[in-house]
């Protein structure tokens, strides 16, 4: 699946609803989004492209995401782009969503982010380290 394309709002826009997020944290979240919804969805039978994720299921595929691009570094690099918490996600998400470039349903919350897990523990070299070894594993596999 391609890449989503760089999101195509103004920056300041963006950071005015979401807060001081770099355009690299905008578009790792619309990318985590669409690698989730394909997850979660072909896991289902007849399941569609582009359904609907709640905010757990979009934090656990992020935290996957970065671990998949970055390895080791994945929580340096959210850190980077001021991402310390699930809670982030959940306020990027809702400016994408104020800007128009995401949907939600009436039941979605910027509470759905909120303390999804902890990023110390989600990201410690050792449990990263054992997780990009199972997926090696899985790609060996195919």
């Amino acid at each position: 699946m391609p890449p989503p394309k760089p999101v195509e709002v103004d920056l300041k826009q963006l950071q005015a609803a979401a807060g001081a997020y770099p355009r690299e944290a905008f578009d790792f979240v619309q990318l985590g989004l669409s690698n989730t919804s394909a997850q979660v969805h072909a896991a289902q039978v007849g399941g569609s492209v582009g359904g609907h994720v709640t905010g757990q299921q979009l934090c656990l595929g992020l935290a996957e995401l970065a671990i998949h691009q970055y390895g080791l570094m994945a929580q340096s690099v959210l850190e980077h782009w001021n991402i310390h918490r699930t809670d982030d996600f959940g306020k990027i998400v809702f400016g994408l969503i104020e800007c128009g470039l995401m949907s939600k349903t009436p039941q979605d919350s910027i509470d759905d982010f909120r303390s999804v897990y902890d990023f110390d523990e989600t990201f410690h070299h050792a449990h990263v380290a054992q997780r990009m070894t199972l997926n090696a594993g899985r790609t060996t596999a195919e």
